[in-house]
């Protein structure tokens, strides 16, 4: 698919799910591995990741259009575009966008582990990408004290039903 079929499928997905037209540019991104899109707000362009349409089709790809579009209507009705803003939740619901894309295989979205906090009462682990002074903070399971337990650890060694983030 090119960027003028793209640029056509977003106006349609608009005027269909939204009654609003699009009136500015949708491209695809192929540097876009770990977002499924994004939307600019001083330009108001889109960028779609070409790879989400390959690997998962058509059916994710619009609801990331959907995710997308949300953010540019809202944002030109001032209204609240970001994804904490309740008119945002709202409109993508309404519209049944995705809240996030899915992944595609072979590439890795968790961020590099630096520091590792452990409550000395529970053992819940905490892994931090910053660095974090435990006499400040308590374990939000126990209300235990944290310490430090080491630095640099990845993120695979961490228990996954233990870690918070």
């Amino acid at each position: 698919m090119e960027n003028e079929e793209l640029q056509t499928w977003v106006e349609k997905v608009s005027l269909t799910f939204f009654g609003l037209p699009f009136r500015h540019r949708a491209v695809f991104n192929p540097r876009l591995k770990t977002t499924g899109g994004r939307y600019f707000t001083k330009s108001h362009h889109i960028e779609i990741s070409p790879h989400q349409l390959a690997v998962h089709g058509p059916e994710e790809t619009v609801s990331i259009i959907k995710h997308e579009l949300c953010h540019y209507h809202l944002h030109l009705q001032r209204k609240g575009y970001r994804h904490r803003d309740p008119e945002f939740k709202a409109l993508l619901a309404e519209v049944d966008g995705s809240r996030h894309c899915r992944a595609l295989p072979g590439v890795a979205r968790t961020l590099p582990v630096r520091y590792l906090l452990v409550c000395r009462d529970c053992g819940m682990t905490y892994p931090r990408k910053r660095r974090v002074d435990p006499r400040k903070y308590a374990c939000g399971r126990c209300q235990g004290q944290l310490k430090l337990l080491q630095a640099g650890v990845a993120m695979e060694a961490v228990n996954p039903e233990r870690a918070r983030s």
